[in-house]
């Protein structure tokens, strides 16, 4: 009804009262809601997995969660919008292993220290990175294509998703431990870097085990060999390097849940145990199994001491290798 029409037909003094008051709904339902705040455009990884505990997670807290995108600087925008927002437990931070634990070490001048602006909450998944090759590269195993890299006069080039990214990352780890020489060939982003390797133009890359899973189960990537502790339950044919004896190249590119600095003790435990129900929850549990990964729950305290060690992990890295954003 337009404004004109509402006072003509109930007279001005109730019409007034009425558009006055008009906002007081919107306004209550902004004060019951949440934002899950991801560092990058909708339909990635991260915000798959967002959207996957959002709901789940908003109901454990009693409020509505929202997911909202604030893509950018390598989810750099994102954390430093969260990092001065109210430490009231309605703005969290779902982020990936880079924003946090690699991005001090690769930008000098980064606008926020994840250890001084953020509190951390829970760990949400954990992503294993998996080497891959194209399905008629002469690789079938590490083994084979260590042996393969030796007889290259450049040695062998892998493709990762950007100068600095775990893909890239662990890749070092493989090459310094094993002796191999490699080529990196950095892409902006693991489609173009995907594309490539199954044209054969570069020999192989490593990447999180969800991404390439329809590609390996579609035969058009082979799997060598997973850097993580144990096998993954969608892969269990696919050896660990550990398990063929080189040790030194787990890379877990895990996705966790951060608070802004001066949340409480009392509000960062209601937040962890609300993460660990909605994780337990079959809806999530279904969610992310569609998705290839399983639920990982931490204390807040582990995933600050997670956090610490692969701030220095993959901080002496970037420096030993002198390693530059792009």
């Amino acid at each position: 009804m337009k404004p004109t029409f509402l006072i003509r037909a109930i007279g001005p003094a109730l019409a007034i009262a009425l558009l006055t008051l008009a906002p007081a709904v919107p306004a209550q339902q902004q004060a019951n809601t949440s934002r899950l705040v991801v560092g990058f455009s909708p339909g990635g990884p991260i915000d798959s997995v967002a959207r996957i505990i959002n709901g789940p997670l908003g109901r454990e807290l009693g409020t509505t969660m929202l997911v909202e995108n604030k893509a950018g600087a390598n989810a750099g925008i994102a954390a430093e919008f969260v990092s001065k927002a109210e430490p009231d437990g309605r703005t969290l931070f779902l982020t990936s292993t880079g924003a946090v634990a690699i991005s001090p070490a690769l930008y000098p001048n980064l606008s926020y220290n994840p250890l001084r602006d953020l509190e951390p909450v829970s760990l949400v998944v954990s992503t294993s990175e998996v080497l891959v090759v194209r399905a008629d590269h002469p690789s079938n195993s590490v083994a084979d294509f260590i042996a393969y890299s030796k007889r290259q006069r450049n040695g062998v080039s892998l493709a990762s998703s950007g100068s600095g990214s775990i893909p890239h990352l662990a890749a070092e780890l493989f090459a310094d431990v094993s002796g191999i020489k490699m080529v990196h060939v950095p892409y902006k982003g693991v489609a173009p870097a995907i594309t490539d390797v199954l044209a054969g133009h570069v020999d192989g890359l490593f990447i999180d085990v969800p991404v390439a899973l329809g590609q390996i189960r579609g035969g058009k990537l082979k799997a060598l060999g997973l850097a993580a502790p144990v096998r993954h339950a969608s892969l269990p044919n696919v050896a660990t390097f550990n398990e063929v004896g080189i040790k030194g190249v787990d890379s877990a590119n895990w996705y966790a849940i951060f608070a802004p600095k001066g949340t409480s003790a009392a509000e960062q435990e209601r937040l962890n145990q609300a993460v660990r129900r909605a994780l337990a929850s079959t809806e999530v549990k279904n969610g992310l199994a569609g998705i290839g990964v399983e639920p990982t729950w931490t204390t807040a305290a582990d995933l600050a001491r997670l956090l610490r060690s692969d701030l220095d992990k993959w901080g002496r890295i970037i420096r030993e290798k002198k390693i530059t954003a792009e």
